[in-house]
Formats: C-alpha cells, sequence, structure tokens
C-alpha cells in the first residue's frame, strides 16, 4: 500500500481564492532577502471573511489583497 502524502500548503498563494499574496514576509523568507514591508501591515482586514479560511490552512498562507479587502472573486 502507498504512504499517503498531506496536501502541502503553498504559502505564496491565498488560502481563500488561489491567487498569489505577495506576501513580502513570505519572500524574505525563501529568498533571504530583505523586503520592504508586506502590503497587510496597513491593511484593514476588517472586511476579510477570515473565517472561511480552511483550518488546516490557518497561520500557513496569508490572504491576498482583494480577499482581505472582502472583494469576492469574480468568475
Amino acid at each position: 500500500m502507498a504512504a499517503v502524502l498531506p496536501d502541502t500548503i503553498d504559502a505564496t498563494r491565498c488560502p481563500l481564492c488561489g491567487e498569489q499574496n505577495r506576501c513580502a514576509m513570505e519572500v524574505a523568507r525563501e529568498t533571504g532577502e530583505p523586503q520592504a514591508p508586506c502590503w497587510c501591515m496597513a491593511a484593514d482586514f476588517g472586511n476579510a471573511p477570515l473565517a472561511a479560511v480552511p483550518q488546516e490552512k490557518r497561520g500557513k498562507a496569508c490572504i491576498c489583497a482583494r480577499c482581505a479587502a472582502g472583494t469576492p472573486v469574480e468568475s
């Protein structure tokens, strides 16, 4: 029987919509290069649907600016 590997979490993608989150802190961690402060440091998360972030992705990947603003993904 083959082992089932857990889904990996891509910290560069929003856990709500899957788009790139452009997290400067993640870029700094991956590259070792200092980055300017992340957009999220000045963002208002008051409309963010944080409760919709899957439990297994909480604290592991940043949401994107669109999701932080509570703007729905257009189809």
